[in-house]
């Protein structure tokens, strides 16, 4: 028999009993949250007690327990509570955490499901999406993004997760003073052909609007020959959760460097593009090429704080965008995950992380 547990012992690190709990709401119990494994801390499953309990309505009633849970794991997975359609799941994210966000300076193709739901990528299936949190490289940022599972795959398309409080809690201290006070350098290019047209990133044709949103976000545009665009903006990789004020690893330094790719997807971009003219790149602050061990050291931090659960149709997962990062498996059949983010956040100085030497 599982024992319980009371949700005031739960520590921000390791906790040493991680099994299964009732939440009392009114005179019943309505909902259970539990691990889906004892070793693996991701995510937080909440179901339902009893069949005929409403996700949304309950929800409305348990903010609390919502919002302190999530500041604790970074991740709860709302499952069994037969929520079927994208209205439901738009309900459900407009309940728990207001307005949906619109998905601006993109970097993966979406389709719109309804208003501000999303697919959550248009990238083919045999494609692996690397570890990310949701537009870490903007000026702003979602505190909360969810996924919803309208269609599981036949096989793979997992959801991959990673706890980047522990992520950072990995990398070399001398490693994270660098980047803490170099910080990143993200250089794009857009229609080329290839990756996503800025007419597309940006969602206008009207290269003004551009540049005046560029302009009011430290972003630098520079337009080349045959409608292209480059840009350039310098982000910080480390911050402080403006909640929990914890130190947490948000950037897109290994998203999108060149070396993260696909070997043969990147050996044909190098062959058909100079380096400046990459569709997605990553240097220094200062401009000066990241050491590929450095790369890989940043890239096994992911892998080795990576769970991954497999998804049932009706699931909603909901992501603290500033605790957990996120990714895909490729995947075989068709799968449907829609998407919606919430709650925008930007740079500020409490939320910038300067750290002293060799601190880690």
């Amino acid at each position: 028999m599982m024992k319980t547990f009371d949700s005031h012992s739960f520590k921000s690190k390791l906790p040493p009993l991680r099994s299964r709990r009732t939440i009392s709401t009114s005179s019943e119990e309505l909902v259970e949250a539990k691990f889906l494994q004892s070793h693996q801390f991701l995510p937080l499953v909440v179901s339902p007690t009893l069949e005929e309990v409403n996700l949304v309505v309950w929800a409305t009633q348990n903010r609390d327990f919502i919002e302190t849970e999530l500041g604790k794991w970074g991740c709860l997975l709302f499952r069994n509570f037969k929520v079927s359609d994208a209205t439901q799941f738009e309900e459900f994210i407009t309940a728990v955490s207001g307005e949906l966000l619109e998905y601006r300076e993109r970097s993966s193709p979406r389709s719109r499901v309804r208003g501000n739901i999303y697919t959550s990528t248009d990238f083919p299936a045999e494609q692996s999406i690397f570890l990310h949190n949701e537009n870490s490289y903007q000026h702003a940022w979602p505190m909360k993004i969810f996924f919803f599972c309208l269609k599981s795959a036949t096989a793979g398309g997992e959801t991959p997760l990673a706890d980047v409080r522990k992520v950072l809690q990995r990398i070399d201290p001398k490693i994270v003073d660098i980047f803490a006070q170099k910080q990143v350098m993200y250089v794009r290019n857009f229609g080329s052909g290839l990756g996503l047209h800025w007419h597309d990133v940006f969602q206008t044709t009207d290269k003004l609007k551009v540049e005046e949103y560029c302009q009011n976000r430290d972003i630098e545009v520079e337009w080349k020959d045959g409608n292209c665009l480059r840009t350039r903006q310098v982000r910080h990789a480390i911050l402080k959760h403006p909640k929990t004020g914890e130190k947490v690893w948000f950037n897109h330094a290994a998203f999108f460097h060149i070396s993260t790719l696909e070997p043969g997807l990147r050996e044909s971009l190098l062959a058909d593009f100079k380096e400046s003219d990459l569709p997605n790149n990553t240097y220094y602050g200062d401009g000066t090429p990241i050491e590929p061990s450095v790369l890989d050291e940043v890239r096994e931090a992911y892998r080795q704080e990576t769970v991954t659960f497999p998804w049932q149709e009706g699931d909603i997962l909901m992501l603290d965008n500033m605790l957990v990062a996120h990714g895909r498996s490729p995947f075989v059949g068709s799968r449907k995950i829609a998407v919606g983010m919430s709650e925008t956040y930007s740079y500020s100085p409490t939320a910038v992380e300067t750290l002293p030497p060799s601190e880690s």
